[in-house]
């Protein structure tokens, strides 16, 4: 079986490349990127299973070509271009999936439900660390309600990492910045309710070693989709928050004006003011941990569930526990997005979920089994109650 990875190169995409070229399921894996030496870079790490390929998604003819005769692409370029691989998926018959599209990306990705259906095929927006895990552990927690009252989802990190950069992105800074300056999507009452960016502040309480940390309500695909899936239950409010180191840097960096993409006249030139952070952070190396540094982070994803139970009040929480990759080189947010995505495509291509169309995950993604695969890759899950809750964190593997 063969495996197609767009974005191959980038900061999750390589994690990707890495687990399914060392999981024993592919036969062949494709690190594809706009940058062939990232693509080289990926395919070395991952052995002899992984190949390169420069690729800009923008080129259909190439990107329908390489996709071809694939078993499952794992879409993991900046979410813009979300519409444009899975239009290319459909034409190459191959089942797609993607990190998530914050928000709206998401539910225009929905509308293309019908043709999807229509091919066999299945794709499936969203299957990353978060949205993904996110959205299964919540219906896994709302399984045996009566009734879903609000979902609330908090997600926090904290670094660990002795000597390492001040600031660095783990994650597409251009996604960050979006963030940072769309207004918030929160379901409320039946219906979606815009508020501002980095509003709602709170500090809250989460399993170590992340502990007590300010967390914001940002714009997330969540909200996207679960209110639809948990309609029958009577869901009436659904909202993401989320805080840790540099947070307060982003939305400073948004204030200023740095994630606009309206263009300003500098020196007689037009200059667009996100274009060229993006540029300078990629400049100054802030992507990614730096070579000689052992990255020690962790991420907590905590998803508070309150309905009714035979009639009774239930408050539950859907916890899980991400931490970083330090023999890989990555951080908690790489490596989960990256070994998430992995194992969403082996299930698409080995016949685990048998959906067509346009499904988010909560909808296809089989709980148990995805839970043992996470535990499989050191990601803890538990939902309590009934689970017990996780206890302190296993020893940092180097």
């Amino acid at each position: 079986m063969r495996a197609i990875v767009l974005g191959g190169g980038g900061l999750t995409g390589r994690c990707a490349v890495r687990d399914l070229a060392t999981g024993g399921v592919f036969d062949a894996v494709v690190a594809a990127d706009l940058d062939p030496a990232l693509a080289e870079a990926a395919a070395r790490h991952a052995g002899k299973r992984a190949s390169a390929a420069g690729l800009d998604v923008r080129d259909r003819t190439a990107l329908v070509q390489l996709l071809r005769g694939a078993d499952v692409v794992v879409n993991a370029v900046q979410y813009g271009f979300n519409l444009t691989v899975m239009e290319a998926a459909l034409e190459a018959a191959v089942p797609y999936l993607d990190f998530g599209g914050l928000f709206h990306m998401t539910r225009r990705q929905l509308a293309l439900d019908g043709a999807f259906r229509d091919a066999g095929l299945l794709a499936i927006p969203g299957l990353g660390q978060v949205p993904g895990v996110s959205n299964v552990l919540a219906m896994a927690a709302t399984a045996d309600l009566d009734r879903v009252d609000s979902l609330l989802i908090r997600d926090g990190w904290r670094d660990l990492t002795v000597g390492g950069p001040e600031i660095s992105f783990t994650w597409s800074p251009s996604t960050f910045l979006d963030e940072m300056v769309l207004p918030a999507m929160v379901f409320e009452d039946g219906a979606y309710r815009e508020y501002p960016p980095m509003s709602g502040a709170e500090e809250y309480d989460f399993l170590p070693p992340v502990g007590r940390t300010r967390v914001y309500r940002v714009i997330h695909s969540e909200a996207a989709t679960l209110p639809d899936s948990l309609k029958a239950k009577g869901l009436r409010h659904c909202e993401w928050r989320e805080g840790g180191p540099g947070i307060e840097v982003l939305r400073t960096m948004a204030l200023l004006g740095l994630a606009s993409e309206r263009p300003l006249i500098v020196r007689g030139q037009p200059v667009v003011p996100k274009e060229f952070t993006l540029a300078l952070v990629k400049r100054e190396n802030l992507l990614g941990v730096p070579e000689g540094v052992t990255v020690t982070d962790w991420e907590v994803c905590d998803i508070e569930v309150r309905g009714t139970k035979d009639g009774a009040p239930v408050v539950r929480h859907a916890v899980a526990r991400f931490p970083a990759r330090p023999d890989w080189q990555l951080t908690a947010t790489e490596y989960a997005v990256g070994v998430v995505g992995a194992i969403g495509a082996e299930m698409l291509a080995t016949g685990v979920v048998k959906e067509v169309g346009v499904v988010p995950p909560e909808r296809c993604i089989p709980v148990e089994p995805f839970r043992a695969a996470l535990a499989r890759r050191r990601i803890e899950t538990a939902i309590s109650p009934p689970e017990p809750p996780l206890g302190a964190p296993p020893p940092v593997q180097g």
